[in-house]
C-alpha cells in the first residue's frame, strides 16, 4: 500500500497487511451474519470458532506441548506481574527474579507487594547492557519460581540461552520476542506475553502454562486472578477481548502462510542484521551500547555523536517514512523495534538511510 510507512515503534506493533485487509473486509458483516464479530455473543458459534482457532494457532506455530494450557487473558503482560506471585508465592517460599532492566523491575516491584522476593542476578550497575549467561542463574532452596524477562525492549538486550532451574519453575516474560525463535519448553514452566508487540493488537495477554503448575496455584484468590479459573474454562470464564483475539488469529494465520516459526526467525535475523551491519560499519558514528552477545533481534538501539544529531536523525527519518525511532525517554538515543510483521524492506531501507545520513552529517 502506497501510504503505509515503516513503523519501528516499541509497541503497539506493525500488523501484517493481509490480516488487516481480511479484518477490513469482514468488519461490517462477518461471514454473512449481518453484523460485526465484535457485536456478536462471545458464546455464539461464530466467535467460538475464532476463539478455538486462535488458541490452536498459538499451539501450532509455537509448538506448544500438550501438557501446557494456553490462556487468553485481559490486562496484557502487566497483569501477570501481579498474578504470578499471587498464585505461586505460598508461605515460606520466595519469588526469585532476574533484574535485566525496566520490565523486569516492574515485575519485581509487584512481587514485593505480594510476598517475599529475592533478586538473584542484577545488571543495573552496568546499565543493563547484557543478559545473564545460563550458568549465572542460581536458585535458592526456598524458591517458588524464577522470573525473567528474556527481551528488554528499552535496553535492546535479548537472552540467548535459557537457564536450567531444575525443579524450580522458570517463568518467562516473552512479550517482545515471542514467536521469533523456538522455545525450549523442557526448561520453561510458564510463558506470558502482551500480544501487542508480536502477535496482534493491544488488549490481550497470552499465558502458556504447564498444567501441573496450574494445579499448584493458590485457592484463595478472586476468580479472575486465578489461573485455576481460566484453564478449565478455555479462557471463556468472562467476556474475552474479542477483537484482539480475532486479530491475533488472523496474524497467526499469516504466520503459518509464510512458513511458521522457521520463517519468522529467519526474518528476525535478517532485519536486525541489516541494522547492526549499518551500525558496525559506521566507524563509530552509530554506537550500540549493548554487549554483542546480548544484542536483541527485536529492538536495536544506538547512539549518534550528539543529541542534536539524534534529534535531526529522528526528524529526517520520519519525513522519509520511518516512524517510531526515538529511544525510550529513560535512555535516549535511537531504537528500531522490528517485530514479527515488520517487512524486511523496512529494515533494509532504514539501514541505507542511516548510511546516507552519516555521509551528509
Amino acid at each position: 500500500m502506497e501510504n503505509r510507512i515503516f513503523n519501528f515503534a516499541a509497541g503497539p506493533c506493525t500488523l501484517p497487511v493481509p490480516a488487516l485487509k481480511i479484518a477490513q473486509e469482514e468488519f461490517l458483516d462477518y461471514e454473512g451474519a449481518g453484523m460485526s464479530l465484535i457485536e456478536m455473543s462471545h458464546r455464539g458459534a461464530h466467535y467460538d470458532k475464532v476463539h478455538n482457532s486462535a488458541m490452536a494457532n498459538v499451539r501450532e506455530v509455537l509448538g506448544v506441548p500438550d501438557n501446557y494450557d494456553v490462556l487468553l487473558l485481559q490486562g496484557g503482560a502487566t497483569l501477570q506481574f501481579a498474578m504470578i506471585p499471587m498464585n505461586f508465592l505460598t508461605q515460606g517460599k520466595t519469588g526469585e527474579y532476574v533484574n535485566t532492566g525496566t520490565w523486569a523491575k516492574k515485575a519485581i516491584s509487584d512481587g514485593k507487594k505480594i510476598g517475599a522476593t529475592r533478586v538473584i542476578w542484577d545488571n543495573e550497575a552496568d546499565r543493563y547492557t547484557r543478559m545473564p549467561a545460563a550458568g549465572e542463574i542460581k536458585t535458592g532452596d526456598d524458591a517458588a519460581y524464577v522470573h525473567l524477562c528474556s527481551n528488554e525492549t528499552i535496553g535492546g538486550i535479548e537472552l540467548q540461552e535459557y537457564p536450567d532451574t531444575g525443579d524450580v519453575p522458570l517463568i518467562v516474560d516473552m512479550s517482545s520476542h515471542i514467536l521469533s525463535r523456538p522455545v525450549p519448553f523442557e526448561k520453561i514452566s510458564m510463558i506470558y506475553a502482551g500480544a501487542q508487540k508480536n502477535m496482534g493488537p493491544a488488549g490481550l495477554g497470552v499465558v502458556i502454562i504447564r498444567k501441573d503448575l496450574v494445579e499448584k496455584a493458590a485457592d484463595n484468590l478472586p476468580a479472575y486472578l486465578s489461573y485455576k479459573t481460566h484453564a478449565p474454562k478455555d479462557s471463556l470464564y468472562n467476556t474475552p477481548p474479542v477483537f484482539a483475539i480475532y486479530m491475533m488469529k488472523l496474524t497467526l494465520d499469516w504466520m503459518k502462510d509464510i512458513g511458521g516459526l522457521a520463517a519468522l526467525e529467519d526474518l528476525a535475523i535478517k532485519r536486525s542484521g541489516a541494522i547492526y551491519n549499518a551500525v558496525d560499519e559506521s566507524d563509530g558514528y552509530f554506537r550500540c551500547p549493548v554487549d554483542k552477545a546480548s544484542r536483541s533481534r527485536m529492538n536495536v538501539v544506538w547512539r549518534l555523536p550528539s543529541e542534536d544529531l539524534e534529534k535531526k536523525f529522528i526528524a529526517e527519518a520520519l519525513n522519509s517514512g520511518f516512524s517510531g525511532l526515538k529511544g525510550h525517554r529513560s535512555v535516549g538515543g535511537c531504537r528500531a523495534s522490528m517485530y514479527n510483521a515488520m517487512p524486511i524492506e523496512g529494515a533494509v531501507s532504514l539501514a541505507q538511510f542511516m548510511l546516507d545520513f552519516k555521509k551528509k552529517n
